[in-house]
């Protein structure tokens, strides 16, 4: 008899390949061609972005909102995940996460774009959205809405902190006084209360917090990985030919490719940044900006943050080293091993801290988007606290299930509820990319006059009645 985990592996290989890796792709080419390659055009207008000052004190700003996506998107898989794609897909799986990046950036580009035009105004006047918004008003399918919600809410609340509590775990395996039986448990409980106590707090809290801890902990870890690598300088040339030669080995990628680099390396890549999964725009609507392309154009930054900088660092760390890789170091341990070699004993100790601080914010920032869900479907009223303080009860109890599951049940439960998610939205954001496109020509055409973008929606062609903003 078939087990589930032999089913939830089968699923998320067919999934992935051939399903998403052609959806993926494909969108990801489409919104770069024609945006131009607005990733890489406007790169340094984006920087720029970031920094303008809030228009109002007491609204989200656009850097406070990109770091609420971010805190998602920077977590434990930007080292177990990072490890695993190297350790059983090889060191080629570094390329392809690169690429997807570079591509997907562009996906990131048109949502958040998307969930600006059709965001909405609650009582106070504050802003909120994300694809469920877009996908009712823009394609005027409230089931198909739903059914994404029922999506996000199965990834965030619960694949993604199954797998967040797991790998936090996993990082005290190398220690003397783990005991599988008894250490995951008081892991999973320690996470589980303090993770609890931060939700009953609110939106508001969770932005204070991972406004704080998320530039602190990206920081020291780039810095310390960049330590390991240059003191490692003599190996970064055959380091580089060993991810290109492995990239590029299509023999032994066609041989087992869904076991390869290739796959790994979109698997992981897009776990690990999101672009185009649907989660970022939830944080990206809450931004008041002047012009929804402002937004779209900051979230293109957070994509980079999380892969080419933090995914990197971590890839290239542990390469530059030489430590021995395989399926039985795949995950935390691989890490610890590579950073041992330059800090000894104080290194897993690092990167378990990491690891702490990284998954406490991920779990805070998925949460921060299933919020936005539940209240969509409460028919866009925020359900009652005390509904919310049990839903938060729940979410605790799967954080600490997370902690004492397999490794392998836990990726797999995290692949497929988010593929499920990416297979409708970016699908949405292809029939919806006209709008998007339309308001990055106004943005540009305004910022060649010497303005400052602003927008209104007369000025695309798109139904005013489906907006609450930008009429």
């Amino acid at each position: 008899m078939i087990d589930l985990l032999t089913i939830l592996t089968q699923i998320d290989d067919f999934m992935y390949f051939p399903v998403l890796i052609i959806v993926m792709a494909a969108a990801g080419l489409y919104f770069t061609f024609t945006t131009k390659g607005v990733q890489i055009r406007l790169a340094v207008e984006s920087v720029r972005l970031i920094l303008e000052p809030k228009e109002d004190q007491n609204s989200v700003s656009s850097l406070q909102a990109m770091l609420v996506s971010t805190a998602s998107r920077v977590g434990t898989g930007n080292i177990i995940g990072v490890s695993t794609a190297i350790c059983l897909g090889g060191p080629g799986a570094c390329f392809w996460m690169w690429i997807m990046c570079i591509i997907g950036a562009s996906s990131a580009f048109m949502e958040s774009t998307l969930a600006q035009i059709y965001k909405r105004k609650d009582n106070n006047g504050q802003a909120y959205g994300g694809p469920a918004y877009y996908i009712e008003k823009g394609l005027k399918q409230h089931k198909l809405a739903i059914l994404f919600c029922i999506c996000l809410i199965a990834t965030y609340a619960l694949g993604f902190n199954l797998l967040c509590s797991y790998n936090l775990q996993s990082t005290f395996m190398d220690y003397s006084f783990y005991n599988p039986a008894v250490t995951p448990l008081i892991i999973g409980g320690i996470l589980a209360v303090i993770t609890g106590y931060c939700l009953m707090g609110g939106g508001k809290r969770i932005i204070k917090v991972t406004g704080t801890v998320v530039p602190i902990m990206g920081v020291a870890y780039v810095a310390v990985a960049l330590i390991v690598i240059l003191i490692n300088y003599q190996n970064i040339p055959p380091m580089f030919l060993l991810i290109f030669q492995d990239a590029f080995d299509f023999k032994s990628i066609a041989g087992g490719i869904v076991g390869s680099c290739l796959v790994y390396g979109i698997k992981r890549g897009l776990f690990s940044n999101e672009a185009g999964v649907g989660s970022a725009p939830n944080a990206s609507a809450s931004a008041k900006v002047s012009h929804p392309a402002k937004q779209g154009l900051v979230q293109t930054l957070s994509v980079y943050i999380d892969t080419l900088i933090l995914c990197t660092a971590t890839a290239l760390m542990c390469l530059s080293t030489g430590v021995a890789r395989d399926a039985a170091v795949s995950g935390a341990p691989y890490v610890q091993n590579a950073i041992s070699t330059v800090f000894g004993t104080a290194g897993p100790v690092f990167i378990t801290v990491a690891m702490v601080l990284f998954a406490f914010t991920t779990l805070l920032g998925n949460i921060y988007y299933v919020d936005n869900a539940l209240t969509f479907m409460n028919n866009k009223v925020k359900p009652s606290k005390r509904f919310m303080n049990i839903f938060y009860i729940a979410c605790t109890v799967v954080i600490f299930v997370g902690a004492i599951i397999p490794m392998d049940a836990a990726w797999a439960m995290a692949d497929i509820t988010m593929g499920a998610m990416t297979l409708i939205n970016l699908p949405t954001c292809m029939i919806l990319g006209k709008h998007a496109i339309a308001c990055l020509k106004d943005y540009e055409i305004q910022k060649k006059a010497g303005k400052n973008p602003i927008f209104k929606a007369s000025s695309i062609d798109i139904n005013e009645e489906d907006l609450d903003f930008w009429k």
